[in-house]
């Protein structure tokens, strides 16, 4: 189980003894493993070095494992720092490459096949994202969407900012607008758009990837390195989150007109509204009607722009 953090098998076991012994000597440790006692010195030499253990002064030492908790915790810390530092000096060397060799088409942009490879490219670009997360979301979708999600709830409680901007189909689907609302909750910054015009991510603006179909769920996709494609994929991010509205509105609304301005913003039609706020269609003309007149606004559209500039709906 430790190998992945450094710890050879074979102390590994002795550090599972130790748990089962603390305190013994080296000798009764050595009968316990049926090891060479010089063998067992050395393996308490690099149990100490990783700080999975302490040898006491007394005569004859005692030996005392570290808490599992304590020591794991540490080791994985020292095994990120160690890959962070790699990471880094991959950029490093990628500034040795010649010019004319960083901007060769193959070294630009990936295209990935199979639903698998792309789940699998997917989840690594997310569990390497350290800053910020941009998503533009939109069906269709793939079986299962509830790893990444939970990914992206962990990335958000270690501080990386997540903006996502969503289709009106992303919140018509049965559920949509209540799981918006919840990544929401665990700090994403979310907007709704009328017409997003792609499933995107974007990954501490290093690095994109997207499918090759827009309609449909194919099984290819594109990753897009630092070139001008990424940069133009960034700047229609954020003009597309400049036309959009907020998906959670201000606090100082009624939670139910709240809802039903931004749903109006996004486009929706009294029938897909009446479904989210689980109201009747007839309730939902009227209260439509009543808003409009409230806002002067001449068009539904009007009624959701008009609430956003009142400050109605807000992030």
């Amino acid at each position: 189980m430790l190998e992945s953090v450094g710890v050879e098998p074979s102390d590994e076991e002795a550090y599972r003894a130790l748990l089962s012994a603390p305190g013994c000597g080296v000798r009764e440790l050595a009968d316990r493993l049926g090891r060479d006692e010089q063998e067992v010195v050395a393996t308490i030499g690099r149990l100490e070095k990783l700080g999975l253990l302490t040898s006491t002064s007394d005569d004859p030492v005692r030996l005392l494992p570290t808490r599992p908790d304590v020591a794991v915790d540490a080791l994985v810390a020292v095994r990120r720092a160690e890959l962070d530092r790699v990471r880094a000096e991959a950029r490093v060397l990628l500034t040795e490459l010649s010019t004319q060799e960083q901007y060769r088409p193959e070294n630009l942009v990936e295209v990935i096949v199979g639903q698998e490879a792309i789940a699998a490219r997917f989840a690594q670009l997310l569990k390497g994202t350290d800053h910020q997360l941009l998503v533009l979301d939109r069906p269709p979708y793939a079986a299962q969407a509830s790893e990444s999600d939970s990914t992206v709830r962990g990335l958000l409680g270690d501080g990386v900012v997540v903006h996502g901007i969503y289709s009106p189909d992303s919140l018509d689907i049965p559920g949509g607008v209540d799981e918006a609302y919840s990544a929401a909750d665990a700090g994403e910054t979310s907007r709704v758009h009328p017409q997003v015009p792609m499933k995107l991510a974007v990954f501490d603006r290093k690095i994109a990837l997207l499918p090759l179909s827009v309609d449909q769920l194919v099984d290819s996709a594109l990753v897009v390195h630092p070139c001008a494609l990424l940069d133009a994929l960034i700047e229609m991010f954020w003009l597309l989150w400049d036309q959009a509205v907020p998906v959670v509105p201000a606090a100082k609304a009624d939670p139910t007109d709240a809802r039903l301005m931004t749903l109006l913003a996004a486009g929706f039609k009294d029938d897909a509204i009446a479904r989210q706020l689980a109201l009747s269609s007839r309730t939902v003309g009227r209260r439509v009607a009543e808003l409009m007149e409230t806002l002067g606004a001449r068009t539904r559209f009007q009624a959701g722009i008009q609430a956003q500039r009142r400050h109605l709906l807000e992030d």
